[in-house]
């Protein structure tokens, strides 16, 4: 089950923007959660979700009072369970082909991993929102049969906006077995293991 209903994400040009409309969205309607904070080249990411009305309504609100400090923003009105729990941290393990999205910003590839998984029985790997080493973009990784995965990345390029905010994708039929390891250890090179492989060290 579902922790909320919707999801709003908003990506900021300016912290103090952003940090006034924190302030905003949190009086203006009972939402169930948020999480923001100052990410990768300056910008400030805010996320926040509950009832779609009270979503909507405080989404509103922070729109209101942002201007031309919003660099993109989405609103997901019945955001996937898969989605909704991947924005909250968490990761899962999945096999098959694989399917690695990037869009410019957080809210773009919400909305296009949102169209990847309303349309196609993929399964959502992981989710990254502007964090350490993106530079302000999204990255999104997913798995499941070719064909569904081919699908999922015409979808994903139509859900990610207009404009598409710098949407690419890259498809692997049949990832290689250590990358599959790769990726369910971590996809930030920081926190990546060495692998140590078989071929010729000298």
């Amino acid at each position: 089950m579902k922790k909320f209903s919707a999801l709003a994400v908003l990506d900021f040009s300016s912290i103090p923007a952003g940090v006034y409309a924190v302030d905003t969205i949190l009086k203006k309607a009972p939402i169930g959660f948020i999480r923001s904070g100052s990410v990768t080249r300056g910008r400030y990411l805010v996320i926040f979700g509950g009832s779609t009305a009270a979503t909507a309504e405080s989404l509103d609100a922070a729109l209101a009072v942002s201007g031309d400090a919003i660099i993109d923003h989405s609103f997901l009105p019945d955001v996937h369970q898969m989605l909704a729990d991947a924005v909250l941290g968490d990761r899962k393990m999945a096999g098959g082909s694989l399917l690695i999205l990037e869009t410019a910003t957080a809210a773009s590839i919400v909305r296009a991993v949102e169209a990847a998984l309303k349309g196609t029985p993929v399964e959502l790997i992981e989710i990254r929102l502007s964090d350490t080493g993106l530079a302000g973009k999204g990255v999104a990784f997913l798995a499941g049969s070719l064909p569904d995965v081919e699908a999922a990345a015409t979808l994903a390029g139509q859900g990610s906006g207009d404009p598409a905010h710098g949407f690419s994708f890259r498809l692997i039929a049949a990832p290689h077995e250590t990358l599959e390891r790769s990726i369910a250890g971590s996809t930030q090179f920081d926190h990546a293991q060495l692998l140590e492989l078989d071929g010729e060290k000298g």
